[in-house]
C-alpha cells in the first residue's frame, strides 16, 4: 500500500468516475484501475462497484474514513517538516543558568513564541556544570551559561554570541549608605554586617575576592536568599544587574558605586556543542532572538 494508491481511492470517491479521478491526478485512467487493483489485493476485496456510476462497496465503505487520515496525517506530516526547516514548527531545547533563566531567557522566550507559535520547546536550567552535562548529553542544544568556561574540557563549546553584564553593589534602603551614592571599599566593609557572597561566577573575581577575605561578616548565600536578605533589611551584597533590576526600580534597595573598586561584569554566551553536525532552525531563529534581545536590554558584548 502506498500513498498513490491512497490518493487514486480518495479521488474516485470525490470524483465518481475513474476517468475523472484519472484527468484530476494527471495521469492515464488504466494507471488509476492499476493502482485500485492493487490497493484492492492488499484489503483483501473490492472497494468499488464499477457501472456507470461507481460507488462504494462495504469494503470500501469501511476503509474509507482510515484512507482519509492516513493521507490527512501525511499532509500534516509534509507541513510539519516544511515548518520545521522555516522554523516555525519543531523543538527547541535550551540550557540556562538558573541566575539569567527568568531574568533574561522568559524575555527571549515570550519574543520567541510571538514568531513562531508553534515550536515545542523545553527549558532546563541548573548550576554551570549542569547546564555543560545537559548538553554533552544532548538534551539541549543550547546552553546559555558563563563565559569563557574555566574547565578546559569545555572547548567542545561554541559560543554563538557573547553577553555583558554589569555587576553592581546594592544595600536596603533603609541602609546607612544607601542615600551616598558613592563609597570606599573600607567604608563599605565598615558598614558590612554580613557582606553577601553571591555565587553568579564559578570563581569569584579577583577583585571581590579580596575584599570579602577583609570583611567582618560574611554571608556565602545564592542570589534569591540574597535578595530577600536585602529586602529585610540584612546585608549589602553585588549583584547582576538583571537580577536586582526589579528591586532598584521599586525602591527596595539602593545602588553604591565603590571609587576604589574595579567595574565588575559577568559574562556569558550562547553556545552549542562544537561537535554537532549543525543546529536546527529553530535553534538558529531562536539564537538570533537572543541576539536581539541582548541588544535591547544592553547585555550584547561586542565579542558577540
Amino acid at each position: 500500500m502506498d500513498l498513490d494508491q491512497l490518493l487514486a481511492f480518495d479521488r474516485i470517491v470525490r470524483e465518481g468516475s475513474f476517468v475523472r479521478a484519472a484527468w484530476s491526478l494527471g495521469v492515464v485512467q488504466p494507471t488509476v484501475s492499476a493502482r485500485i487493483q492493487a490497493l484492492e489485493r492488499e484489503v483483501g476485496g473490492r472497494l468499488f462497484v464499477r457501472g456507470r456510476k461507481v460507488t462504494l462497496t462495504e469494503r470500501g465503505v469501511s476503509f474509507l474514513p482510515y484512507a482519509r487520515r492516513a493521507l490527512s496525517t501525511l499532509q500534516d506530516g509534509v507541513e510539519a517538516a516544511r515548518l520545521a526547516s522555516a522554523g516555525e514548527r519543531g523543538r527547541l531545547a535550551v540550557g540556562a543558568l538558573r541566575s539569567l533563566s527568568g531574568y533574561f531567557l522568559a524575555p527571549a522566550l515570550v519574543r520567541y513564541y510571538a514568531r513562531s507559535p508553534d515550536v515545542e520547546c523545553l527549558v532546563r536550567e541548573g548550576r554551570q556544570a549542569e547546564v555543560v552535562e545537559q548538553l554533552c548529553d544532548g538534551v539541549v542544544e543550547l546552553g546559555l551559561m558563563c563565559w569563557p568556561p574555566l574547565d578546559p574540557l569545555l572547548a567542545d563549546m561554541t559560543p554563538l554570541l557573547h553577553l555583558r553584564e554589569e555587576v553592581v553593589l546594592v544595600v536596603p534602603r533603609d541602609h546607612p549608605l544607601a542615600g551616598q551614592g558613592e563609597v570606599t571599599q573600607a567604608e563599605l566593609l565598615a558598614q558590612s554586617r554580613p557582606l553577601l557572597l553571591l555565587r553568579w561566577w564559578p570563581a569569584t573575581p579577583p577583585e571581590l575576592a579580596a575584599l570579602v577575605t577583609r570583611a567582618p561578616s560574611v554571608a556565602d548565600v545564592p542570589m534569591d536568599t540574597g535578595r530577600f536578605l536585602l529586602a529585610r533589611g540584612v546585608g549589602t551584597g553585588f549583584f547582576p544587574r538583571m537580577v536586582i533590576a526589579a528591586d532598584l526600580a521599586e525602591g527596595r534597595v539602593a545602588e553604591l558605586r565603590v571609587v576604589d573598586l574595579p567595574p565588575l561584569h559577568r559574562d556569558s554566551a550562547l553556545v552549542h556543542l562544537s561537535r554537532q553536525p549543525g543546529l536546527s532552525s529553530a535553534a538558529l531563529n531562536f539564537a538570533e532572538v537572543v541576539r536581539e534581545e541582548a541588544r535591547g536590554v544592553g547585555l550584547l558584548s561586542e565579542a558577540g
